[in-house]
C-alpha cells in the first residue's frame, strides 16, 4: 500500500484495504450503524454485539473476538518484539505498530478529515476527530445513559459512579476524578494564578474563581 507500507499477498487484498484511506465504509453494522471497509471486518465487529469471543490465549486464557488479535497478543507473551525504529530504537511487537510509530518522526499524517482538511497520523484519530462535526455519539454509560464521542470520555465519565479518584495530590493527599481538576487544585499549593480576568487584570489559581469573579463586571 503506498499509503501505510501495509503489503498483501493478492492484489484484490490490497484494493480492499485501500478503502480504509479513501474512507469507503460499503458494509454496515444493523445494530449500532458503524460501517467498515470489509466484509470480513464487519463480521468481527458483529461479535462484539453478541459477545462472542472465540479465539483464547493458551498463556492466559484471555478470549478476544478476531484470531488476528489473539496472534499479535500472543507476543507479549513471548516478549518478542522484532520490529525496531531505525531513528529512535524503540520496539513493537508487530509492524503495523511500527510503521504509524515511524510517522511521528516523518511527520506524515495520511489521514485527512474531509469536513475541515486536518490530518492525523492515525486512522483511529481521524475517526475520534471527525465525531466532533457530527451528533453521534456511540459510547453510552450502562449506568445512567449519557453518551460520548470517544471511548476515553466514558472511562472517566464512569469513576463518576465507581467513586474511583485516580489523580492524588503529592502535596496534600487530596484525590481527583479527573486530572483537569487535580491540576486546577495544584495551583493552591503555589503563587501561581494563571487565569486572569481580561476586564480588571485580577488573577486567580482556579478557573470557578475566575468565572464567579467576572459577574461582578
Amino acid at each position: 500500500c503506498p499509503e501505510c507500507g501495509k503489503s498483501f499477498r493478492e492484489k484484490r487484498y490490497l484494493t480492499r484495504h485501500k478503502r480504509i484511506h479513501a474512507g469507503e465504509c460499503p458494509f454496515t453494522c444493523v445494530v449500532c450503524g458503524k460501517s467498515f471497509g470489509e466484509r470480513s471486518t464487519l463480521t468481527n465487529h458483529q461479535r462484539i454485539h453478541r459477545g462472542e469471543r472465540p479465539f483464547s490465549c493458551r498463556d492466559c486464557r484471555k478470549s478476544f473476538s478476531r484470531k488476528g488479535t489473539l496472534m499479535k497478543h500472543q507476543l507479549i507473551h513471548t516478549g518478542d518484539r522484532p520490529f525496531a525504529c531505525t531513528d529512535c530504537g524503540k520496539s513493537f511487537i508487530v509492524k503495523e505498530h511500527l510503521l504509524t510509530h515511524q510517522r511521528i518522526h516523518s511527520g506524515e499524517k495520511p489521514f485527512p478529515c474531509t469536513e475541515c482538511g486536518k490530518s492525523f497520523n492515525r486512522n483511529c484519530k481521524l475517526i475520534k476527530h471527525q465525531r466532533s462535526h457530527s451528533t453521534e455519539r456511540p459510547f453510552a454509560c450502562t449506568s445512567c445513559g449519557n453518551s460520548f464521542r470517544d471511548k476515553d470520555a466514558l472511562t472517566w465519565h464512569q469513576h463518576i459512579h465507581s467513586g474511583k479518584k485516580p489523580f492524588t495530590c503529592i502535596q496534600c493527599g487530596k484525590s481527583f476524578t479527573y486530572k483537569s481538576d487535580l491540576v486546577s487544585h495544584q495551583h493552591t499549593h503555589t503563587s501561581e494564578r494563571p487565569f486572569t480576568c481580561v476586564d480588571c487584570g485580577k488573577s486567580f489559581s482556579q478557573k470557578p474563581y475566575l468565572v464567579k469573579h467576572r459577574r461582578i463586571h
